[in-house]
């Protein structure tokens, strides 16, 4: 095991509420977000580590899946992981929230 001592892994749970969003379309718009990178690969079992992260700018998202425990799952779960010297994680978390909630606004706001 490689010792990662400046990044930062964080399990995210976005209630329904907050985000009614599929996870299909949640990686779409993270897809498309600035400084996000996407590692999400259930059959090469490739998902956000440390290991990656480590020395980078980019944050890296994965294990996007649908929170079963909401009602109708459509709350969402996110593993994110990126390094706490080029960005913090407190940043990182309310630069998320902004690009995946931006998208359900209406036009206008």
């Amino acid at each position: 095991m490689t010792p990662c001592l400046r990044v930062e892994i964080r399990g995210l749970r976005l209630p329904r509420q907050l985000l009614p969003l599929s996870p299909e379309r949640a990686r779409t718009l993270l897809t498309e977000a600035a400084g996000v990178e996407i590692v999400d690969d259930r059959d090469g079992n490739r998902f956000p580590m440390p290991t990656i992260a480590s020395g980078r700018d980019a944050v890296y998202i994965g294990r996007i899946r649908r929170d079963l425990s909401q009602p109708e799952g459509l709350g969402l779960d996110l593993f994110v992981c990126g390094d706490q010297l080029r960005k913090g994680a407190a940043l990182n978390a309310v630069q998320i929230a902004e690009v995946l909630v931006g998208a359900h606004q209406p036009s206008g706001n």
